[in-house]
Parts: structure tokens; sequence; C-alpha cells
């Protein structure tokens, strides 16, 4: 039995502002119509504000707090070499007057350009993985020589993804549960890309906490099903541990689908490359080719297969993203037209 003073438990835990909350939900009046299905609204966390806006905002509330209250003056964080999480990461570290290193792990895209740019022009101090190196190998490498200097480094995970940064997303199902009753409509599913897991498993355990009927499906854009449900569940259990609430999952509480992935992480797929142009024409809403392209393409295609009644409400959480569009390839559009 869950008690019904989680929102007071969640309140004790100190936040730095980072994001501007509440994100936007809007109607996606003009792909509901094309795909004659369900009710589809889009919840905008690519609108957190914090360096281009992305979901991590709301993570990092929490862990940057964390860090300040405990003493910590270095970040350390890692991620592959054009990482949303590591564009805001080092945002929220400088904002706060922290240094940041992010140990990155180079891949088949080239040059100074989206998130890397940005990583540069917002201060962050770079090392790169060798070929094939975890960037966890690489900083456990590098961190004796930042011990050496004084320094107190605070690692957060890829993804902002424990248990402390979900409580971001316990955080924006309550305000999305308000969005919704203040514009009398019942939601019925979320659909959201799923890579690291803290998001998805911090809007599993919302929900929980909240008793609400909605169902997560995470498109996952990189991981095997079996191994995303399993990270997911098991920080989400962990965020009930953070709350003083039991959380006990069952095999119908954490979905993930892996059909819509293509390569892997980092790799986009024509689908997901088609729904940004579509997107952009009927809605004027970007999204990205590594995460809400893949979500937004196997979204289209579970209308399509059926899988929504045209009465339900489905909302599409946009997670941002929106830097890495430049260095995967923008001249398609351009050639394409």
């Amino acid at each position: 039995m869950l008690s019904t003073d989680f929102k007071n438990e969640l309140a004790k835990f100190r936040r730095v502002p980072l994001a501007h909350l509440p994100t936007p939900l809007e109607e996606l009046t003009q792909l509901t119509r094309l795909l004659e299905g369900p009710h589809i609204l889009i919840k905008r966390d690519d609108c957190s504000g914090l360096a281009m806006g992305g979901n991590k905002a709301r993570k990092l509330e929490f862990l940057i707090a964390d860090a300040l209250d405990r003493g910590f003056d270095t970040i350390v964080t890692g991620g592959a070499i054009q990482s949303n999480h590591c564009r805001q990461t080092i945002a929220a570290a400088t904002k706060n007057g922290l240094r940041c290193i992010l140990v990155l792990t180079p891949s088949w895209i080239q040059g100074q350009n989206g998130n890397l740019l940005l990583d540069k022009i917002l201060g962050a101090e770079i090392v790169l993985t060798n070929e094939g190196q975890p960037w966890e190998a690489k900083y456990a490498e590098i961190e004796p020589d930042i011990l050496a200097q004084g320094k107190k480094p605070y690692v957060i995970p890829t993804g902002g993804s424990n248990a402390l940064g979900s409580l971001g997303y316990v955080e924006m199902i309550n305000e999305l549960l308000t969005q919704c009753e203040q514009i009398n409509r019942q939601v019925n599913y979320i659909v959201s890309a799923s890579g690291s897991g803290g998001t998805q498993a911090g809007m599993v355990a919302g929900n929980k906490l909240n008793g609400s009927p909605l169902k997560v499906i995470g498109i996952s854009v990189g991981r095997k099903k079996e191994d995303s449900v399993a990270r997911i569940s098991s920080v989400a259990e962990e965020v009930g541990t953070l709350l003083n609430q039991s959380i006990t999952l069952n095999e119908h509480d954490v979905e993930v689908l892996d059909a819509y992935k293509g390569g892997g992480y980092g790799v986009p797929t024509e689908e997901g490359l088609d729904e940004i142009q579509r997107i952009a024409r009927l809605e004027g809403i970007i999204l990205d080719p590594i995460y809400t392209g893949k979500a937004m393409a196997a979204l289209a295609d579970l209308v399509k297969n059926g899988r929504f009644d045209k009465s339900d409400t489905v909302v599409f959480l946009h997670t941002g993203g929106t830097p890495a569009l430049f260095p995967y390839g923008y001249q398609r559009w351009i050639t394409k037209g």
C-alpha cells in the first residue's frame, strides 16, 4: 500500500533552479488528423531552457543540489561525443560555479559541431576515451590526477539516470497530471524515447505513487529490451526507497520496445529522419535524429498498427536533443527539399 504523502517526501529534496517549469503541454492537431488515430499531445521538455533545453534539466536540479550540499567542487560525467546530457551538465555546473569534466566517447561523427561545439562554448574540460573504452574506465585513469589537485569530484552517471536524478520525472508526472486536470483530459499513454532509463524510471515510479492508470511506453534508442526493462525497474524501485515508499512492479509496468532502434545508439533511422521532416512541416516542432525522431516514428507505427483506441489520449514526451541535428547529416533535407 502506497502512502499518500510521497509528495511531502519529494519536497524534502533540495533542487537548484535550472528548468523552466512547467513545460508546455500542446495539442498535435495536424498529426492527430493525419494519423486518424488517438488524440496526440506533446509534453515540451525540449523547452526546459537550460542550454537549449532537454529532459536532463529536471534530473540535474536534484543532482547539482546534492553535489553542492555535500561540498563537491567538480562535476564529472560522460557519454557519447554528441551527448545531450553532457551539454546540459556543463551548463548546470557552470551556472552553479562548479568545474566540469566531460569524458566523451568518439564516434563516426566528425567535426566540432552540435553538442560538442556547445560543450566547448560552455567551457567544459573534455577528455576523450580510447577506442572501445567505456567513459567510466577512462575516468578511473584520470581520477588520481584530479584528487591530487585537491579537487572533490562528484560523478554523475550517464544521462543522470540514477534514483536521485529520476526524481525529476516523478515530479514531471505530478506536473503532467495537474496540467491534464486543468484542461479536463484523461491521458492513457505516454510515449518517450528510452536511453539510459532514468526518465522512464521516474515516470513509472511517478505513476505508481500517484495511482495513475496511464501507461508509459519507452522506445529504446539503442539497448535491448531486456536490458532496458531490468535497469528501469531497478531504478524505479530505488526511487521508492528514496521517498520512503514501497514500489512493487509487475511485468506490465515497464514496457520498452526495441524494434525501432535501427543500427543502435547514435545511428539515425530513415523512418526517424522522415518523421523529423513530417513533424516540422505539420506542427512546426523540431525533433532530433537520435531520440525523439526514433520515438515519433515508433508512435506513428503503433497508431498504424492499432495499438491505441481512437478515443485514447497519448502524450509524446519531447526530451530535446535538437543540437544533434547539425552534425548528423542535415544535408539530407537540403538535397531532398
